[in-house]
């Protein structure tokens, strides 16, 4: 086996919508993973039609940045009605690489498109190496592991195969085996193996004997139940250098349904550590001694949705890892507009804007302004003190914003 050595792993960012895309992208992804209008577990995710498909792979390689097409529910035999045709097209674009969950879809897609690559989804739970050898050898070129994995798991995976590895380091966790969850199906009829969850393990839940209906028992933490289900987020952002010398070859972001802020949010704190953990590299430092810069930890804290936790990283996960109490925990920041023209500055606000408001702007490289709203107009040149969701105006700010940067985000203090 050859030594897999301290490269920087690709950066794969979700991409549930062309604007999410486009801000993946100018945060610094190395490459993005979205959706059709079928065949995929974000059956709920903005997806792309076939012209918003080319669009979006036209758009990622013109700036270098590869595009992988999910095809990973678990189908039935129905589901497989048009996918030949479907993958013909996705080969007619140049898509870079499917990613597959299901055994049949995968030996369609070899047949049907023999030279494509073939990434392994999660959803195929690949926890140990004789299943990763398995699964090269039916044709994947890479896999993404299960999350269920501790980092000495990961490096005997990685012992044993030169095949890519791919891991999620940072989103939402189901409560069930790398997503294979029944809960939807039993609750609403919502199939989250066919793209369709309801997110049950997010709802409000108390506890009742089945002969007394009507009698809650007293376990909630709060007046609206108790999340038993509910997990944390997966944070390891201070696990990359352990993860880069254990040989991952990709890092994934989870989000294809989150905001347009929480995604460029999390690109961009997610591309400057590993630039600064690639400057310490080259300047001679060794990957194991590596501890990345508090400012980074403290940033990823202002775009959580429910706390953070490392998972399995370290061994198996305890109770402190979920959260019982609530379904997210309130947010001080949130997203307040993007950049569609930097002179003069004009934003599309994505939350009420004010004049007196606490904003920052989140430029590349961590470059981070605070300041507040002075005033805003209209285009047409009216004047406003208050901006709703959706509108476009031009804004000043105090300091001024110097030389801003065309889909960089704005984010709010609340």
């Amino acid at each position: 086996m050859k030594p897999h050595r301290n490269k920087i792993p690709e950066l794969l960012a979700p991409a549930g919508s062309f604007e999410k895309l486009v801000t993946a992208i100018h945060y610094g992804a190395d490459a993005v993973y979205l959706a059709g209008k079928r065949f995929s577990l974000r059956a709920r995710a903005g997806n792309f039609d076939e012209e918003g498909l080319r669009q979006a792979v036209s758009y990622a390689h013109k700036h270098s940045v590869k595009v992988y097409v999910t095809i990973n529910i678990f189908a039935h035999n129905e589901d497989l009605e048009g996918l030949e045709d479907y993958l013909l097209f996705l080969d007619s674009i140049d898509v870079d690489a499917l990613i597959i969950a299901d055994p049949g879809i995968l030996s369609v897609s070899r047949e049907t498109l023999p030279d494509m690559p073939l990434h392994l989804s999660t959803q195929a739970n690949v926890t140990n190496a004789a299943s990763a050898r398995f699964w090269v050898s039916q044709g994947v070129s890479r896999l993404n592991l299960a999350r269920e994995l501790g980092i000495e798991e990961i490096r005997q995976i990685r012992a044993a195969t030169e095949t890519e590895l791919e891991l999620f380091v940072h989103g939402a966790l189901c409560i069930s085996y790398s997503g294979r969850c029944m809960l939807s199906t039993y609750f609403t009829g919502r199939d989250a193996n066919q793209g369709d969850c309801a997110h049950p393990c997010r709802y409000s839940y108390r506890l009742v004997e089945e002969k007394r209906p009507g009698q809650y028992f007293p376990v909630e933490e709060d007046e609206r139940g108790t999340y038993i289900f509910n997990s944390q987020d997966l944070c390891l952002l201070n696990r990359l250098p352990e993860l880069i010398a254990a040989g991952a070859d990709s890092l994934k972001i989870e989000g294809r349904m989150k905001s347009v802020g929480y995604v460029g949010g999390v690109v961009r704190v997610y591309r400057a550590a590993l630039d600064w953990i690639q400057e310490q590299l080259d300047a001679g430092a060794e990957i194991n001694s590596l501890s990345l810069p508090e400012y980074l930890t403290g940033e990823i804290k202002k775009l959580g949705t429910r706390g953070w936790t490392e998972n399995f990283f370290d061994g198996p996960p305890d109770d402190s890892a979920m959260m019982h109490d609530r379904m997210r925990i309130e947010q001080p920041w949130v997203p307040a507009g993007i950049v569609r023209q930097a002179e003069p500055l004009l934003i599309e606000t994505r939350n009420v804007l004010e004049t007196g408001d606490s904003i920052e702007y989140l430029g590349r490289n961590m470059r981070t302004i605070s300041c507040s709203v002075l005033a805003m107009t209209r285009e047409d040149g009216t004047s406003l003190e208050r901006a709703n969701p959706g509108q476009r105006v031009e804004l000043q700010t105090d300091p001024e914003v110097i030389e801003p940067e065309l889909n960089s985000l704005f984010r709010k203090k609340v």
